[in-house]
């Protein structure tokens, strides 16, 4: 029986990662590089002239005098954590395909609870913006999904108080093998939320087959072609071949979420949503995951913890 190319890639071990990153002079280096990878280039004025500051960590520019770091104006500005920590960080939760809880990386990278889930919401928040800029194209598998329970005592089924609603959708290759996904909350399955979700996820001209769920008729108001099929509910209708892959990817996503974390916030979701998006979306290249991550961190605006806006974290 022929192995999966893709499951039995050759990956990015620990003892690699050591190799490139084990010490906060090469983990600065190779930040450098992302940043600038063209060379220095100063934020005010674009020069190339700088000098390093032996006092603190900065880049002071010889024209403009404007001084600058590694991490300003990154998902990492403002942190106190070594830039090993981060790469350690980034490195396990990139690798890892089920998902791991801030109170697992806690343990791993050696900081608090709070640090840890604040370091986790970050790096899921950079997926989640990186996926957002690449919408799906050619044939594209929709389907309605709901997380959370029903609340006791409160009103059942999907009109549940305590459930999120939020779309899942992927796109498939010319032989129908499944390439890309996309997974966002929405406001409600609604004509117009759909539509503004097809605005942003799917390239025009792209055909979408979905079940007769009326809102999903928008998607044609984005330039794209609609096929609806009637599949009655109840368990039978996750076994229909034009929904194979939406359907696995729903229960995958929910047996990876229940399995990893302890409960997730609807305010949180869309962050939990896009870390498990991005690690698919990138399952072909396992060694690049790193470095890509790295390159696209750089260049996430800060997000600064009143935008996390933590309550009560339980992930």
């Amino acid at each position: 029986m022929a192995k999966n190319k893709v499951q039995f890639q050759k990956g990015y071990s620990l003892i690699e990662l050591f190799k490139n990153y084990g010490s906060e002079e090469q983990c600065s280096a190779a930040l450098f590089n992302w940043k600038w990878p063209h060379g220095f280039q100063c934020p005010d004025c674009g020069s190339s002239k700088y000098c390093s500051l032996k006092s603190r960590k900065l880049y002071q520019c010889n024209h403009c005098h404007h001084q600058t770091s590694l991490t300003s104006n990154t998902i990492f500005a403002s942190t106190k954590l070594p830039l090993q920590t981060w790469f350690i960080a980034i490195y396990l939760i990139t690798q890892s395909k089920t998902g791991l809880s801030a109170l697992a990386l806690k343990r791993q990278i050696g900081v608090s609870y709070n640090t840890a889930w604040k370091v986790k919401q970050k790096i899921m928040q950079v997926m989640k913006e990186r996926d957002d800029t690449k919408p799906l194209s050619g044939i594209v598998q929709l389907d309605d999904v709901y997380w959370g329970g029903e609340q006791h005592g409160g009103k059942p089924g999907r009109g549940s108080s305590n459930k999120t609603p939020f779309v899942v959708a992927i796109s498939l290759t010319d032989d129908g093998q499944p390439l890309h996904m996309n997974m966002n909350v929405v406001n409600g399955f609604k004509t117009q939320e759909i539509k503004n979700w097809a605005d942003m996820h799917l390239s025009d001209g792209c055909t979408v087959v979905s079940d007769g769920l009326a809102c999903f008729r928008a998607v044609t108001k984005s330039h794209c072609a609609h096929v609806s099929l009637v599949t009655g509910g109840g368990a039978s209708c996750v076994e229909i071949e034009a929904f194979r892959w939406v359907n696995t990817m729903i229960g995958n996503v929910k047996m990876s979420l229940h399995g990893a974390y302890h409960s997730i916030s609807a305010e949180h979701l869309p962050r939990y949503l896009g870390e498990f998006c991005y690690r698919f979306n990138r399952r072909f290249n396992l060694t690049e995951l790193l470095p890509r991550f790295m390159s696209v961190a750089v260049r996430t605006p800060p997000m600064p913890y009143r935008l996390l806006k933590m309550a009560e974290p339980h992930g």
